[in-house]
């Protein structure tokens, strides 16, 4: 059977605002009859990158906020840490790129919390229920101790992935620096000698003794180092690096595994923005001119259906031309954006993935709301 995803464009008559619009749409996609009254209420999205301008404007979080707090509900916008080393990798300098980026209290009305703590330690282990490749996931504490999941949602493309939707934002954004390793990685981490200053940070906070320190700089011990990524967290100088060696494919299977973790046993409901379609995720601090022009929002209790929804949407546009893939655009109008902006990650193994794994189904029915 097929889902519904329920959808709006960009348009505004003369008195109406785009807010309003996304009010109108999350009501009719069926967000009332979930039972907000004093449940904690995980709002998961990217507050972007300090530098990046395609992430989304805060005052969509605020009009969803402000409902669900009407509905008796406590909200409250998260993200976990990066794994590699950048304005977001521990929660404060993720606060501060929030904050600059509108992310704050005064203009959301709730208050924003890094969902993995200080360090991006701070986890859950949540076996997955059917995992292929994932049993146990680790999930930012605050993610996992929420009553409800609420995903919003920026869809862009993604230079590992190929397309970042709602199962990108949900399963490695809600992983923990552990659980990002374990999706990105098969192997041991990398030491970076140059940065490596010997502290013995890393060798102090390892659980299997698998880092020494030789001739002051740190080693990794082959045979006993697990691969888990707990070290990545406690090095002051960013010189543990992940190998980024896990296939694309498997990746995307390892994300739908999170997003399974994080969603199960738990009411959950998804925003989608296709504006600003960058190629690059809003990790990216210098994003791109839009790939497509913007198409509108999408609002779904399917997680799969609604990222389907919006593929497909996105794929139907004219490719901007002067943009990152416009000289590539194809004269019949066929064309993946997706894959035409990184051929070698097939966004679409993860969707399958994840209707294997009873998260949702791509089969869905449009239904529009002005």
């Amino acid at each position: 059977m097929s889902s519904k995803v329920y959808f709006s464009d960009m348009h505004c008559k003369m008195g109406d605002t785009l807010l309003r619009k996304l009010e109108r749409l999350i009501v009719k996609a069926g967000i009332d009859t979930i039972d907000f009254q004093d449940k904690f209420v995980a709002i998961k999205l990217h507050f972007g990158e300090w530098g990046n301008m395609a992430f989304l404007r805060q005052q969509y979080a605020r009009i969803l906020c402000d409902h669900i707090k009407k509905r008796g509900g406590m909200p409250f916008l998260t993200d976990c840490n990066t794994l590699y080393v950048g304005y977001r990798n521990h929660a404060l300098n993720h606060l501060d790129a929030a904050y600059m980026n509108g992310y704050n209290p005064l203009a959301t009305g709730v208050h924003t919390i890094i969902a993995d703590g200080l360090r991006g330690t701070d986890e859950r282990c949540i076996p997955v229920e059917g995992g292929v490749f994932v049993k146990e996931a680790k999930i930012g504490a605050a993610l996992a101790e929420a009553d409800i999941i609420i995903s919003l949602t920026h869809c862009k493309g993604h230079m590992v992935a190929g397309y970042g939707g709602t199962l990108k934002n949900i399963g490695m954004g809600g992983g923990s620096k552990r659980g990002k390793m374990e999706m990105h990685s098969s192997s041991t981490p990398l030491i970076d000698h140059e940065a490596c200053v010997g502290c013995g940070m890393c060798v102090k906070n390892c659980n299997n003794s698998g880092v020494k320190i030789i001739d002051h700089k740190a080693v990794i011990d082959e045979n006993k180092c697990l691969g888990c990524g707990h070290c990545f967290a406690f090095c002051p100088k960013g010189a543990i690096q992940c190998r980024w060696d896990e296939a694309n494919a498997i990746m995307n299977q390892k994300v739908a595994e999170y997003t399974k973790a994080i969603l199960q046993d738990k009411p959950n409901f998804h925003i989608s923005f296709l504006i600003d379609v960058s190629p690059f995720c809003d990790c990216d601090p210098g994003n791109d001119v839009p790939m497509i022009p913007d198409v509108g929002m999408f609002a779904s209790f399917d997680p799969v259906a609604i990222d389907q929804a919006c593929a497909d949407a996105a794929n139907k546009q004219p490719i901007t031309p002067n943009g990152y893939i416009g000289k590539h655009a194809h004269e019949d109008g066929q064309h993946d954006i997706f894959l035409m902006a990184h051929p070698n990650a097939n966004w679409e193994i993860g969707l399958e993935h994840a209707e294997k794994l009873g998260l949702g189904t791509r089969e869905y029915e449009l239904v529009t709301v002005n």
